[in-house]
C-alpha cells in the first residue's frame, strides 16, 4: 500500500481507516525461483479442463458480451452430484474467500461470541474486524500440541469456526470431533472450513443432513489446481442456503464467469484424475516428512498439501530468508507461538528434493 498521509484518509470510511488487511502469500515475479509458499497444487487440473475453457473460447463473442448464469446452475448441479447432496444444498462464490464472507455476513454478524481458535486461517480476524465483529470474536486458543480442544468450544457462543484441517498448522480434526461441536452448540452456526480436505482429513459433508447448524466450505483452488479461476462453495440445509443467496445477491449477482464456471464442472466430471492427483501430493507428503525430518526437522502431523515444520534450534525467519536467497520460497509466519516454524507448500517430487538438497547442501551443511 503507498504511504498515504492522515490528511489524504479524510476521505475513507472511519471503518476503513481501521483495517488491517490479510495479507497473501507473495507471488514473485522473478524467473527460476522455486515457489512453495501458497498452498497451490504442483500437478496442472484435468485435461478436461481445459478442453472445456477452449470451448467457452470458440464461442467468445456470446461468452464475452454476455452475462453469465448468475447461479451458475450446471455448476451447483456438479458440485451437487459429486459431493453426493442435493442441489438445494450448494451455494458457489468466487473463491473460497468470498465464500467465507458471505457466511459471516448471513451468520456472524451479532452480539454473542464468536469462536475461532488462535492460530488458524489468518482471514477470519480481518472479517470479524470488516464486520465489526472483532469486540464478539473469542479466540480459542490451540493446546501445546496445536491441536483443538473440542471441550473448549462447548460454552455460549454466536458462531464457531473451524478449519480443518487446520491452516498453518495442517492438523486434523476427526469427524467424531466434529460432531461432538455440532451437537454442543445446536443453536449456534458452526463453519467447518475445508479447504484442504481432499489431501488426507475427513469432510464433515456427510453431517449436512444430519445437523441443521452446519455450513461447510471448500475450494477448488487446492485439490483441483484451480486457484487461478476462483471457486469456492458450500454445503449446507436449505434455510442456511437461503441466507447465502441473499447476501451474494445484494453484494454481486455475478459471482462466477462462464470460463470458471465451465473449467470447474469439467473438474468435479473427472474424479479420476482428481483423486490421482490428490495421492500424488499425498505421496510427496510423505516423502518429504521423511526427508526433513533425516536433516533434524520436527515436522506437525499433516492432513493438508503442506506440512508445519521447525528446526530446533535455527531460527525460522533466518532458515526462510536463506531459502529464498538460494531461490526456494516458503512461507513465514512471524507471529506468537509459530514464528519457529515454516509453512512448507507439498510440490512435484522433483521440487521437493529441490528444497531437500538446497538445506542440505546450502544452508545446513
Amino acid at each position: 500500500m503507498p504511504n498515504i498521509t492522515p490528511e489524504q484518509m479524510r476521505f475513507w470510511s472511519p471503518s476503513v481507516r481501521e483495517l488491517e488487511p490479510y495479507v497473501p502469500g507473495e507471488q514473485p515475479k522473478i524467473q527460476n525461483l522455486l515457489k512453495l509458499n501458497t498452498n497451490e497444487n504442483p500437478y496442472p487440473p484435468s485435461p478436461k479442463v481445459v478442453a472445456a475453457v477452449q470451448k467457452v473460447l470458440e464461442n467468445s463473442a456470446d461468452a464475452l458480451r454476455l452475462y453469465p448464469d448468475p447461479d451458475a446452475t450446471e455448476l451447483k448441479q456438479a458440485i451437487a452430484a459429486q459431493q453426493n447432496v442435493p442441489v438445494e444444498q450448494v451455494f458457489v462464490g468466487n473463491g473460497s474467500d468470498e465464500v467465507l464472507a458471505h457466511i459471516f455476513k448471513a451468520f456472524f454478524v451479532q452480539d454473542k461470541p464468536i469462536l475461532y481458535p488462535d492460530i488458524t486461517y489468518s482471514f477470519y480476524p480481518v472479517y470479524s474486524q470488516f464486520f465489526g465483529i472483532s469486540a464478539q470474536s473469542k479466540i480459542i486458543p490451540l493446546n501445546d500440541d496445536f491441536e483443538i480442544v473440542v471441550d473448549d468450544y462447548k460454552q455460549p457462543n454466536g458462531g464457531i469456526i473451524i478449519t480443518n484441517p487446520n491452516a498453518p498448522t495442517s492438523i486434523a480434526l476427526g469427524l467424531s470431533a466434529i460432531e461432538e461441536v455440532l451437537q454442543a452448540n445446536p443453536d449456534s452456526v458452526v463453519l467447518v472450513d475445508e479447504a484442504y480436505v481432499d489431501f488426507g482429513a475427513e469432510s464433515a459433508v456427510s453431517l449436512v443432513e444430519k445437523y441443521d447448524n452446519l455450513v461447510v466450505c471448500q475450494t477448488t483452488s487446492k485439490s483441483r489446481s484451480l486457484a487461478g479461476l476462483r471457486v469456492g462453495f458450500a454445503i449446507a440445509q436449505p434455510h442456511l442456503i437461503a441466507a447465502l443467496e441473499a447476501v451474494k445477491n445484494s453484494f454481486n449477482s455475478y459471482p462466477i464467469d462462464r470460463f470458471a464456471i465451465a473449467a470447474a464442472v469439467a473438474s468435479f466430471e473427472d474424479q479420476d484424475y482428481f483423486e490421482a492427483q490428490c495421492q500424488k501430493v499425498i505421496a510427496n507428503r510423505q516423502k518429504l516428512v521423511a526427508q526433513l525430518a533425516e536433516l533434524g526437522f520436527k515436522v506437525l502431523p499433516s492432513s493438508a498439501n503442506f506440512i508445519f515444520a521447525t528446526l530446533p534450534d535455527r531460527d525460522a525467519g533466518e532458515l526462510a530468508t536463506a531459502l529464498r536467497e538460494k531461490g526456494v520460497i516458503v512461507r513465514y509466519f512471524n507471529k506468537p507461538r509459530i514464528n519457529q516454524f515454516l509453512r512448507i507448500t507439498i510440490g512435484t517430487d522433483e521440487q521437493n528434493q529441490r528444497l531437500v538438497d538446497t538445506l542440505r547442501n546450502n544452508i545446513l551443511d
